[in-house]
């Protein structure tokens, strides 16, 4: 494994940092405040090539490789949680299941609008009822005269209800395998009569992207919207989710060099008993576990990304990436809420809403004690 970045890494992580920092970071405590969700921005995500980044150019990306776009969401998971949970939706949930699985008519038909910003996909798996229990989906889909009818309901679905919102991919329940439910994963389009998406509000965290409720009526799409093969469902969810553990890992690593950052800075301009805080070894030995924890998170993440783009199996690192990213934002985010003292309380210091925003990571893409459930199969056999 060669820890040398390619020129490509680093032009990317300086253009998506400098975009962070100088036209999000500007605007991230006032979405956030309003819980305003923003077309703008995430048009200009798109006009970078942003969105579908790792998909060939002739879908409309730049053939980019694992490492690359999750550098890209770490960045925006800097600065900002709202614009990378957008970014990192978008791409490993919302565009993964359709180039991966799809058929070449759909992936055409969908992908290019998929890659500019103008337009955001959303990945419909999530139930009332069914969140680590994939299986445990109700929504069911019949197919009937040539056009699968789907009644049910999806929550927490990210993307989902946004004006730039062009559609969602929906696991249901398409059949009977004996005694064994038969899952199934649609293509459904915004503005579907039976399709209704709903945004939630009163989020703690994440407030600046779009977070739905999503329900179908007798909503009726045509057999041809079936992605990949009956019955084949859990198989792409599931795939889906291996890579989308990758962005929240990315997310984790993103959110605890951003709470780092901002501990040290205000533990070396925080002067208490005649000088900076930073010079008690209490808080200089904090500081250091925070840096420890961040240079060990990223390396565990970069290596899975690594796996992946050398074809190698990175199922057992990705759930470890996310789990241990996740965890370590936690851990530094807390760290550095204390280093701040009753600042890190007020909602005028950008740690306050770096700690609401880590709690969402242990949970999203399935659960830490999940995580460990993957791992545990993993290494157990």
């Amino acid at each position: 494994m060669d820890f040398n970045f390619t020129d490509e890494q680093n032009a990317i992580r300086k253009t998506v940092r400098d975009f962070a920092e100088q036209e999000i970071k500007p605007k991230a405590k006032e979405l956030d405040e309003k819980e305003e969700f923003s077309p703008e921005l995430t048009k200009r995500m798109g006009d970078l090539g942003l969105f579908g980044m790792y998909l060939p150019e002739k879908y409309g990306g730049i053939g980019s490789d694992t490492l690359s776009y999750i550098i890209a969401v770490e960045e925006l998971a800097r600065i900002d949680g709202s614009h990378a949970a957008t970014l990192a939706a978008h791409n490993s949930l919302g565009i993964g299941p359709l180039y991966y699985y799809g058929t070449e008519e759909q992936k055409q038909k969908y992908l290019p609008k998929l890659t500019t910003g103008e337009h955001l996909w959303a990945f419909g798996l999530t139930e009332p009822n069914a969140g680590s229990d994939s299986r445990g989906t109700k929504t069911t889909a019949t197919l009937e005269n040539g056009n699968w009818k789907i009644n049910g309901s999806k929550i927490f679905i990210t993307n989902g209800s946004s004006d730039l919102s062009l559609g969602v991919t929906v696991q249901a329940i398409t059949g009977m395998n004996g005694d064994r439910k038969e899952y199934s994963t649609i293509i459904v389009e915004t503005g579907t009569p039976g399709f209704t998406a709903k945004t939630m509000h009163g989020k703690m965290m994440w407030r600046a992207s779009v977070t739905s409720e999503l329900y179908f009526d007798d909503c009726v799409v045509p057999e041809e919207n079936l992605l990949g093969a009956t019955g084949q469902g859990s198989k792409i969810m599931l795939s889906t989710l291996d890579n989308g553990r990758l962005s929240i890992g990315a997310m984790g690593l993103g959110l605890a060099q951003g709470a780092y950052e901002m501990a040290l800075k205000h533990a070396q301009e925080r002067v208490q008993f005649g000088r900076p805080i930073v010079k008690f070894q209490t808080i200089a030995f904090k500081l250091a576990d925070m840096a420890l924890k961040v240079e060990l998170a990223r390396n565990l993440l970069y290596k899975a990304c690594w796996l992946k783009d050398t074809g190698k199996p990175f199922a057992k690192e990705a759930a470890m990436a996310k789990l241990y990213c996740s965890e370590v934002a936690k851990e530094v985010a807390d760290d550095a809420v204390q280093i701040h003292g009753g600042y890190g309380l007020m909602k005028e210091y950008d740690i306050e809403r770096f700690y609401r925003d880590q709690r969402l990571l242990q949970i999203g893409e399935g659960t830490s004690e999940i995580q460990r459930l993957v791992i545990s199969r993993h290494i157990t056999g």
